[in-house]
């Protein structure tokens, strides 16, 4: 009764979501595995490396090498992939796509136990390091979070990567975490770091302009389990570098952020990710304050099996999973190696928006709660279907491929907003789509999730309207004009 109940409460036609698995279609299997230094990291990073309009992906291997997988799928059809030619790396525990020197091409931003490297993409897939070439100061960290924006003026990204625990202190690991590093170019190249100390642990992070004012800042999840006390999560403004000191401190074992506006008011809502309790927080404009538990998205313990130990989030991912017009949230979980205070067998999560703004778990009727140890995850349409498919990176057991299958879904529209000349991807753009009276606020972004993100067009479902508007708001401020959307096709907005 409860789950008929639910039906007759959701959006459009009763659409249950349903998966299928499909991770058959790489050409071999890709497991991200090793000792304490790939306990944490396992991401995935989406792009479109030769310019054909379907995600590709390059996934972190650990002690194994990364992989990058080239997409060949069908529009609608079931997944196909080859492998990608690349140079093998090790150490790799994520990476992020975003084109660098703003040549139409997307490069990536390669995380590693060890110096972490910066790719060139050459187009066909191809890529050649040019760590060096760039000037990127490197040193032999354990890196494990990252995200980039463009500043006023300057012709290559703001770069930061965070970093964990310091393996060079004889006095680790507990309360030895080590600093971050905020990069900024001098012309065409970095010059030097600039250190963000202390750092407590840095596993996920994201620049946002979460206030909507012009001014990005930069948000850091920190690790509780080895700063131990004394840290907490962290907001700092960017220009010139500075910690807020209204910030209010809190604490938790941070893992993943993602960020979407939940509530229709423009402003991006933030989900973080720990063990134990996920913490969403809703955006008030000048401060974000506590989900109340009966939202549904604490997501605490497990929902199927017997095992009660608290859970472990890593990767967070909004999207409208059903094309209803509300948006849904996937959290993937894993026990951090034997922890034994936490779940074993721990189900990842989706967690379905109702109406009302609540959420439900579904992910065991969809038929994607495994229960290895997940890291990195994407959701994201694989074959052009306009349904958004699910991409889950485990340690020491095989990376997941799901094509949605659920039936009786709404309408969609993906958009992609393009400048020409620095940033052609337009990061820290916002994309208002309209129907009705209703706008949905969506931030160009690169960062967040744990270990691996994503580029390509901003997803939007339209439930049963056959008709909408969107407008780019650029990152310079510049309000683009509102035009139609090509209803269940995929748009570029292009300046």
């Amino acid at each position: 009764m409860k789950r008929f109940t639910l039906c007759l409460i959701a959006f459009p036609a009763c659409a249950e979501p349903i998966f299928v698995e499909e991770a058959a279609s790489l050409p071999h299997p890709q497991i991200y595995a090793g000792g304490w230094e790939h306990f944490v990291g396992g991401g995935v990073a989406v792009l479109d490396c030769n310019g054909d309009a379907k995600p590709d992906l390059f996934a972190a291997g650990g002690e194994n090498p990364a992989a990058l997988f080239v997409n060949h799928s069908a529009a609608g059809g079931a997944f196909q992939f080859t492998s990608g030619e690349i140079e093998p790396v090790l150490g790799v525990t994520g990476a992020y796509p975003l084109d660098i020197d703003s040549d139409g091409v997307m490069d990536l931003a390669v995380l590693r136990a060890g110096p972490n490297q910066l790719w060139r993409g050459l187009g066909d897939c191809r890529f050649e390091e040019a760590t060096e070439a760039w000037g990127l100061p490197t040193r032999d960290d354990w890196t494990t979070s990252f995200t980039a924006t463009w500043e006023t003026g300057q012709s290559l990204p703001t770069l930061f990567f965070g970093n964990y625990v310091d393996r060079t202190n004889p006095d680790g690991p507990f309360e030895a975490c080590d600093s971050n590093a905020l990069l900024r170019p001098n012309g065409m190249s970095y010059a030097e770091i600039e250190p963000i100390s202390p750092g407590y642990c840095a596993l996920s992070a994201l620049i946002t302009d979460w206030q909507r004012v012009g001014e990005p800042e930069l948000r850091i999840s920190n690790d509780r389990h080895y700063y131990v006390r004394g840290g907490y999560e962290q907001m700092f403004r960017l220009n010139p570098l500075q910690e807020r000191q209204d910030w209010p401190h809190v604490s938790l074992w941070g893992m993943g952020i993602a960020s979407r506006d939940l509530t229709g008011d423009g402003l991006p809502e933030v989900m973080m990710t720990s063990m134990g309790d996920q913490l969403l927080q809703i955006n008030r404009g000048d401060h974000f304050e506590n989900a109340p538990y009966a939202r549904g998205t604490y997501a605490q313990r497990p929902f199927v099996g017997d095992d009660g130990r608290p859970s472990t989030g890593w990767h967070p991912a909004f999207g409208d999973v059903d094309n209803d017009g509300l948006v849904d949230l996937f959290i993937s979980k894993g026990n951090v190696d034997q922890m034994p205070s936490n779940a074993t067998h721990d189900p990842n999560n989706l967690l379905m928006q109702a109406p009302d703004g609540t959420f439900h778990e579904v992910a065991d009727l969809a038929g994607i709660a495994t229960t290895h140890r997940s890291r990195g995850a994407a959701l994201v349409d694989l074959n052009a279907d306009g349904l958004l498919d699910l991409v889950v990176m485990n340690r020491r057991a095989p990376m997941e491929l799901w094509r949605n299958a659920t039936q009786d879904t709404g309408h969609w529209a993906e958009i992609e907003p393009i400048q020409a000349g620095t940033n052609p991807q337009a990061v820290g753009a916002w994309v208002e789509l309209r129907v009705g009276d209703k706008v949905e606020a969506q931030e160009v972004t690169v960062g967040g999730g744990h270990a691996g993100g994503m580029a390509g067009p901003l997803h939007f479902g339209l439930g049963t309207a056959t008709q909408a508007e969107v407008r780019v708001i650029w990152p310079d401020g510049a309000v683009g004009d509102w035009q139609p959307v090509a209803l269940d096709a995929r748009q570029e907005v292009i300046r």
